[in-house]
């Protein structure tokens, strides 16, 4: 199975109480694409990046199975850059600086042998972008799976609301769910917005955690206790990439697989927060993800009763 993965490829500079980092390689088709090459290769890459972006970064991508051919990279032009600091707790940050560069006037081109793509992930980005996406593929694909943010709800909602009615999956935060419902409760929040087009809801919280809504069920996966978290940045977008990855490679889009994939994208986000920027991600292999998947199981397999 084939996944198509549209987002930004950047550059941050963050900073967390354990420490900063300057300039390293972010952004959320970064993070998505490099987690789901775990999973099903190639992953293609539509994206746009100036000439500035390290091209080794470009040939580790390749190497991992990313394909791109949808990547424009524009001469003479910066890349996205992104600039936050996170507070003691590790959830709220503030952003320093943000520089839209070649994002500004990015226009996405789908390449004639992506158009065939069978999952898509639409990660965070203006959702006009994201509509722009769904135009040029001329069959809907199996499952189209979108991540956006309150920046959207707050500047674009009527453009984002069209987006989600074409939408199978919505991965958002809770406070981002609250707000797009309007429903303190996130149980109703998950029914005002399945009335909106995503036939599944996924609610991140987190260190605390996600919820799985599908079609009437519930599914509560917790967050692996880390002895230390590094930078959090990203942990979202991976995620993402390793739910999308894990239902590419098994085509199952049963509530129990649903199930499956909320635990490894949780997984893979595990691994991402243990360093800055894409480092931990780039060390994985199969044998490792297992473990840290069964690490999951372990913490919630009881027997009852």
């Amino acid at each position: 199975m084939s996944i198509l993965s549209v987002g930004t490829v950047a550059f941050d500079d963050i900073e967390t109480p354990s420490g900063r980092a300057n300039n390293v390689i972010g952004g959320a088709c970064t993070y998505i694409s490099l987690a789901a090459t775990y999973f099903v290769k190639p992953v293609r890459i539509v994206s746009v990046v100036g000439d500035d972006f390290p091209q080794e970064t470009l040939d580790y991508l390749q190497k991992r199975g990313a394909d791109l051919a949808g990547l424009q990279i524009k001469e003479g032009e910066k890349s996205f850059f992104w600039s936050g600091r996170y507070h003691k707790d590790m959830v709220g940050r503030d952003t320093l600086d943000t520089q839209l560069n070649v994002l500004a006037n990015f226009d996405p081109v789908i390449p004639p042998q992506f158009k065939n793509s069978e999952y898509l992930m639409l990660g965070n980005l203006v959702p006009e972008i994201q509509m722009r996406v769904l135009k040029q593929l001329p069959k809907r694909p199996k499952l189209v799976v979108l991540d956006t943010m309150n920046f959207w709800m707050d500047n674009a909602l009527e453009d984002l609301k069209k987006v989600i009615k074409k939408t199978d999956v919505l991965t958002v935060n809770d406070e981002e769910a609250r707000q797009l419902s309007g429903e303190h409760s996130l149980l109703k929040a998950a029914g005002v917005i399945h009335k909106m087009g995503p036939k599944t809801l996924i609610i991140k919280k987190g260190e605390h955690g996600a919820l799985l809504f599908h079609k009437g069920e519930i599914f509560f996966a917790p967050a692996l206790p880390l002895a230390e978290v590094v930078d959090p940045t990203g942990a979202g977008d991976t995620f993402a990439g390793g739910f999308i990855g894990w239902l590419a490679r098994t085509d199952d889009l049963s509530f129990q697989n649903l199930k499956r994939a909320v635990i490894y994208g949780s997984a893979m986000a595990s691994f991402c927060v243990e360093k800055f920027s894409i480092e931990r991600l780039k060390g994985l292999n199969s044998s490792m993800i297992h473990k840290r998947v069964q690490q999951f199981a372990d913490l919630v397999h009881f027997q009852p009763v």
